[in-house]
């Protein structure tokens, strides 16, 4: 009886181990990595990886699924944040500078960011369509968004972040000419990523 509890113990375990050797090798290098380097990262054999995970896109998916989270977490905190009385535009500022960051040393979130927008599942870019619109009518309703931004737009910018290929000086900057572009008053700008910078 206690064989097939550890044989799950230690499947758990080499799963576990996959993914974070998968993490760390795909936010280095992105989806370029390969699966032989992944199982000798984590530890197993490459028949183990196989049983996880029977392509490398179920391996990608299963990644990018926790970024997905992640992002939708972040964007449910930032919505709370605003119906509490918080500053629309700041919450905007504040989740733009974070995925940048995040996009300049993880190769994966590009490509998680995808589910906000066109490459998304009905469900997924329901969800992250009304949490942006959500931002959105908040920033209207503040005076801080210029009246024509929609959420498309918002997808369209956080879909595009620079990654890695700039350097964080530059991200930072290309952050704070898209929230120019998005606000009703470019002067409030400065301010507001020089608080969540």
């Amino acid at each position: 009886m206690t064989a097939p509890h550890r044989l799950r113990a230690d499947a758990a375990r080499n799963r576990a181990n996959i993914l974070r050797a998968a993490r760390t090798l795909f936010a280095a290098r992105g989806e370029g990595a390969g699966i032989d380097e992944i199982a000798r990262e984590a530890g197993v054999a490459v028949g183990t990886l196989y049983r996880h995970f029977p392509t490398k896109a179920d391996l990608v998916q299963a990644i990018v699924g926790d970024l997905v989270h992640r992002i939708f977490t972040a964007l449910d905190e930032a919505v709370a944040r605003i119906d509490a009385g918080g500053s629309a535009f700041a919450e905007l500022a504040l989740l733009a500078g974070r995925i940048s960051e995040a996009a300049g040393t993880d190769r994966t979130v590009r490509t998680a960011i995808g589910p906000l927008g066109m490459r998304a599942d009905q469900e997924l870019a329901r969800r992250g369509g009304s949490l942006l619109s959500r931002i959105v009518a908040a920033g209207h309703a503040e005076g801080s968004l210029h009246r024509d931004v929609t959420a498309a737009d918002l997808m369209l910018a956080l879909g595009n972040l620079p990654g890695d290929d700039l350097p964080e000086a530059a991200r930072r900057r290309w952050v704070q000419l898209v929230l120019r572009g998005l606000a009703a008053d470019p002067a409030r700008v400065s301010g507001a990523v020089a608080v969540h910078a």
